[in-house]
């Protein structure tokens, strides 16, 4: 099966969702090739010492989200790993609804360049992630 036919079924209700998206509480909402969109309720749960949602939230929402955008263009018995991932964090939040759009900019045979935006409520920008991609194929591929 298809990674994009999987991410449509987690969408649809008709597949569960990853064990960390439900650790941590984001949900992937929204699937087509090459662009994936989480939301996470964000409250004091994901709260880092200084009361703020803690950065590796974050960029967890925002891994899953390029990582899925990524594997939407994959042919069936292809896998990829993260070779890379940056993250500018660009306001703080403390709660409400946060959106992580992942999208794919660019995507080689081998490598590719992903980016999400994670936006508040508002539509405002609270941060900005890029990550490098490879694809695996053949035993590269088992067991992923």
């Amino acid at each position: 099966m298809k990674s994009i036919e999987t991410f449509r079924a987690i969408v649809a209700g008709e597949r569960e969702p990853p064990p960390a998206g439900k650790l941590v509480g984001f949900r992937m909402t929204e699937v087509e090739e090459g662009r994936v969109v989480f939301e996470l309720e964000v409250g004091p749960q994901h709260a880092s010492p200084l009361g703020t949602v803690h950065g590796g939230i974050l960029c967890d929402v925002a891994d899953a989200a390029m990582g899925c955008a990524h594997a939407s263009l994959l042919g069936e018995g292809e896998s990829f790993t993260t070779l890379e991932l940056k993250i500018n964090f660009l306001k703080p939040v403390w709660e409400g609804l946060l959106t992580a759009e992942g999208t794919v900019l660019k995507s080689g045979r081998t490598i590719g360049l992903t980016e999400c935006r994670i936006t508040d409520q508002s539509g405002s920008l609270v941060a900005h992630a890029t990550s490098t991609c490879m694809t695996l194929r053949g035993d590269a591929a088992k067991g992923r």
